[in-house]
């Protein structure tokens, strides 16, 4: 660590629990980010804050006029660009150090699993049900700890679904792949600074995954209704017969 990231990092690293190993750490990791939405806006931006060194960045949408309301990585001069792109610009302001690698279209598959093979954390950002089943599926496998979050109307919730422990539950655990679950912001509606708190959560519980310091939130649901600032908490169990957790996916071509 040069005397410049010292520096910078320097509120961090008087945190006993951090120190300068601990930001080291943070320095040394990968994080994969599937969605640059209003979610993974400020994950990935307090993850660069906070000196995560390499970011993957996953997202084949483009920035529309709607997004600005929600999505704070974007702004209205990025309209029509790719949102990795707008936000590997806002990230690279603050902080043009960080590592980023850009996927701009959508992967699935062995591209997928390539992607969570190479990250020490993967953090799902997405706001499609298919997605975040897949992503489950293939961070379970490659035995990364998926930090998941969801955000819609005035709700919102999060979780770590960490394979690495034993009897952890999976996304799969909660919720049912069958029959039409899709909610999403663009039908629903979401109020903007509901995505800055989930988002925000999230990017914690992947510095805490990093440094392994406090307790995570594996096996537990936090859910945030912020109409009444209410936050509750759901202890989560394996499901025994979770077509996911219960037994090793294996990948084919």
């Amino acid at each position: 660590m040069n005397d410049d990231q010292l520096l910078r990092y320097s509120r961090q690293i008087l945190l006993p629990q951090i120190d300068v190993i601990g930001q080291q750490k943070l320095l040394n990791s990968c994080v994969l980010i599937i969605g640059l939405g209003g979610l993974g806006s400020p994950v990935a931006m307090y993850l660069v804050a906070a000196g995560i060194g390499y970011l993957i960045l996953v997202d084949d949408d483009q920035v529309e006029l709607s997004n600005l309301q929600h999505q704070i990585a974007h702004g209205q001069g990025d309209i029509g660009r790719n949102k990795v792109l707008s936000a590997a610009d806002t990230l690279k302001k603050i902080d043009s150090s960080v590592k980023l690698e850009l996927i701009d279209k959508r992967i699935d598959g062995d591209k997928l699993k390539q992607a969570v093979d190479s990250a020490d954390v993967v953090v799902d950002c997405s706001d499609n049900f298919n997605t975040k089943f897949l992503l489950n599926k293939i961070a379970h496998n490659c035995r990364k700890p998926l930090v998941s979050g969801a955000a819609i109307r005035m709700e919102g919730q999060i979780a770590v679904y960490d394979s690495r422990q034993q009897d952890h539950a999976c996304y799969r655990c909660l919720y049912d792949d069958t029959g039409e679950l899709q909610q999403n912001c663009s039908e629903n509606g979401v109020l903007s600074p509901l995505l800055g708190i989930i988002g925000g959560v999230q990017a914690m519980e992947v510095v805490k995954c990093i440094t392994k310091i406090g307790k995570n939130l594996s096996n537990r649901l936090l859910i945030l209704d912020a109409l009444e600032m209410t936050w509750k908490e759901i202890k989560l169990q394996q499901d025994p017969a979770c077509p996911v957790c219960s037994k090793i996916i294996t990948f084919k071509d």
